[in-house]
């Protein structure tokens, strides 16, 4: 089937365009979803991360502590690429997986580290949300209620803008209000429809 990538950094608007796709009756395969499923409680993952990190990377319900086991990832590079080196594989075949049972004229991977992680192997186009870095930065520290700090340090941790948009086969620009990108992601659904019935057809 016809897969396109979206990506963009973190407070990108990747979540909302994936949303007005989902809403043109696209399947949307969520690479965050497949990362948490690969550590579900009862998951070697998870045996593996709590062995590494400690019982401290684990909640009293046994489920990961998310925001601890970021803490500890993002101020120390060597953690980050232990973690990545196990989770990365799992999360690919849980990806293919869901894919690969993806009903409709095309679907939508739609991941934040699709560039870094290897994922965009798995698709046929990439389609980036933009935004400047400033911008960036002040949606998600407004959205998450994080520190400028930690909002930095994941944005170090992804490709620059630059570096996405040198990927991007097409962009979706979300300087503007949520009404310009649902328009935008329209557009991009009617090119999509059009390549997914050539490629069909061929």
């Amino acid at each position: 089937m016809f897969t396109v990538g979206l990506t963009g950094g973190i407070g990108s608007g990747k979540s909302a365009a994936a949303g007005y796709f989902r809403d043109l009756g696209i399947n949307v395969v969520d690479a965050d979803w497949a990362a948490r499923v690969v550590v579900q409680p009862g998951k070697p993952a998870l045996e593996q991360v709590a062995r590494h990190f400690g019982a401290d990377v684990l909640l009293e319900s046994g489920e990961l502590n998310r925001s601890k086991l970021r803490t500890l990832i993002f101020d120390d590079p060597g953690e980050r690429q232990w973690l990545e080196s196990l989770l990365h594989p799992l999360i690919r075949e849980e990806i293919t997986s869901s894919l690969n049972a993806s009903q409709g004229p095309y679907a939508i991977l739609e991941s934040p580290l699709l560039i870094e992680s290897g994922q965009y192997e798995l698709v046929n186009r990439i389609c980036v949300v933009d935004l400047p870095e400033a911008l960036q930065l002040e949606r998600a520290s407004a959205r998450d209620n994080s520190q400028q700090e930690q909002i930095r340090k994941i944005m170090t941790a992804q490709l620059t803008r630059e570096q996405r948009l040198e990927k991007a086969d097409d962009v979706l620009d979300n300087a503007n209000d949520l009404a310009s990108l649902k328009d935008q992601v329209g557009q991009l659904h009617r090119a999509y429809l059009q390549i997914a019935r050539l490629k069909q057809s061929s």
